[in-house]
């Protein structure tokens, strides 16, 4: 298999792209490492799968650094500028701005600072609160996420000051990534900081994809759904950013600057389907049902399309694959069960310790030593306020709660930003003694899943990934290693 590296490169705009993918030497050290409290973890239960859990782990978060990425798909030589396929004389072109916010957006940024230095007239990225690091030439905001704040919205106004300076001539790189629909919150109309604050809380707590959420947040927005694009135009935007979203949708990914596929009656549809009208701001309600066609999010940018060129330095599946490698490599047989994961993750959990029975008890779908490997985007629908936690810990909680009859079976899964959920934990990895351990310590697991509240059993029993803001942000991995029986 391929070094993940050679990977991890995607890309989109008006033209056939071919981007450059000779190796180059930008790993972070391999003493620096992602998993903060690998001694902990690794401290009990079946000690041979959790190392190489964390080792799948490490190596999954390292082929996905925007930061290497963004350096290999851009360089400048003299005056000439190569993006991808793109080239521009730089003598001949206006200023460049830097804009954009997401989870993932520091490490492009840094990227960009180091590429174009002095030549970046005007910037400003958003970023999660903890983001650690320091720019020079590229202006810097820290917000709230997944709750926006006044930082965020402040943040955001500025943005769109700046876009709306750009010109004919001018080249605006916006990195613009996962999280950034909270930490760039400019709502429409007379909705208020606090209303976009109870949106967003009521759609992350319904049970909605990650598309659904965005098509109704799009059309609550001033920015988001193609329309930060019209204030940059006619200056040219190349779009740099990763993918959380399963099968890599541009407009649901660096939506403030791409067009627009989803509508209105959509975002309706969405409050419809998951019961949401009366959790919603009367603000936010009677701007929907009262929305135009001129309101609408534009479909296309008409003369100035060509204008805009999107890069996908990172796509959703390179999560499986840098995982299946790896797998291999530490002497599991890897497969790839989907990279489009989607579903209730308490659920998704228990199919996964089922798949898990079936291999040590019949060696189907493939015999042991093997990884099931996934990723893409569950979800937790909280009917009411309870505990703390996130996807991917009662992902793992729920299959652990299956399999402890069997020693060698490992389950280990993480939102690869590093903060599952509203918690700082990135994630959970459990195996057959989790349950136990639980019980030693007398909590119910079963009341905690019913409850939410995966953060506190795997805090007690040691189980708890943490790694702090990774950098990057694409879909979460998922997966479980069955030993040699």
């Amino acid at each position: 298999m391929p070094n993940m590296l050679e990977k991890t490169l995607g890309s989109h705009s008006s033209c056939c792209c071919s981007i450059d993918k000779t190796p180059i030497n930008l790993r972070k050290k391999r003493d620096d490492l992602y998993i903060k409290n690998r001694e902990e973890l690794t401290s009990h239960g079946y000690k041979k799968g959790r190392e190489a859990a964390i080792n799948i782990l490490e190596h999954t978060l390292y082929a996905l650094d925007p930061y290497i990425a963004t350096k290999r798909l851009i360089s400048l030589h003299g005056e000439i500028l190569t993006v991808g396929h793109l080239h521009f004389d730089l003598s001949q072109r206006g200023n460049i701005y830097v804009l954009g916010g997401g989870k993932a957006t520091f490490a492009i940024a840094k990227a960009l600072e180091e590429i174009l230095g002095k030549r970046i007239v005007e910037s400003l990225i958003v970023v999660k609160n903890g983001q650690d690091g320091i720019l020079e030439k590229i202006n810097i905001r820290k917000a709230a996420h997944p709750i926006p704040d006044k930082e965020g919205l402040d943040a955001a106004k500025e943005i769109k000051i700046i876009a709306e300076k750009a010109r004919d001539n001018d080249i605006v790189f916006c990195a613009i990534t996962g999280g950034s629909s909270a930490l760039m919150p400019l709502p429409a109309s007379d909705i208020t900081l606090e209303g976009k604050r109870q949106i967003n809380k009521v759609l992350l707590a319904s049970g909605a994809t990650i598309r659904e959420i965005n098509a109704v947040r799009k059309h609550l927005s001033a920015i988001k759904g193609g329309r930060l694009a019209l204030s940059i135009f006619p200056a040219e935007i190349i779009n740099l950013t990763v993918s959380d979203v399963i099968e890599d949708p541009l407009d649901y990914i660096t939506d403030p600057t791409v067009p627009d596929t989803s509508t209105f009656s959509d975002a309706i549809h969405v409050l419809e389907k998951y019961d949401l009208w009366d959790k919603f701001p009367e603000s936010a309600i009677h701007y929907l049902q009262n929305a135009t066609l001129e309101m609408e999010t534009p479909k296309n940018f008409g003369e100035f399309e060509p204008k805009v060129h999107s890069f996908i330095l990172i796509k959703s599946r390179v999560v499986c694959e840098a995982a299946a490698e790896k797998a291999g490599e530490q002497g599991f047989k890897p497969l790839i069960l989907s990279t489009a994961l989607e579903g209730e993750s308490r659920e998704v959990g228990i199919v996964f310790a089922g798949i898990a029975k079936e291999i040590v008890r019949n060696n189907r779908p493939l015999p042991p030593p093997c990884a099931i490997i996934a990723c893409g985007e569950t979800t937790v629908r909280i009917d009411n306020e309870y505990g703390q936690g996130g996807p991917n810990q009662e992902f793992a909680l729920s299959a652990a709660s299956q399999i402890t009859p069997y020693d060698k079976v490992t389950v280990a899964a993480i939102d690869t930003d590093g903060t599952d959920g509203p918690t700082d934990i990135a994630g959970g990895l459990t195996d057959s003694s989790t349950i136990s351990r639980a019980q030693t310590n007398n909590l119910d697991v079963f009341k905690h899943l019913h409850e939410h509240d995966a953060s506190t059993v795997l805090l007690s029993t040691g189980d708890a990934i943490v790694t702090g803001p990774t950098g990057t942000n694409v879909n979460d991995l998922k997966m479980v290693l069955i030993g040699d029986i």
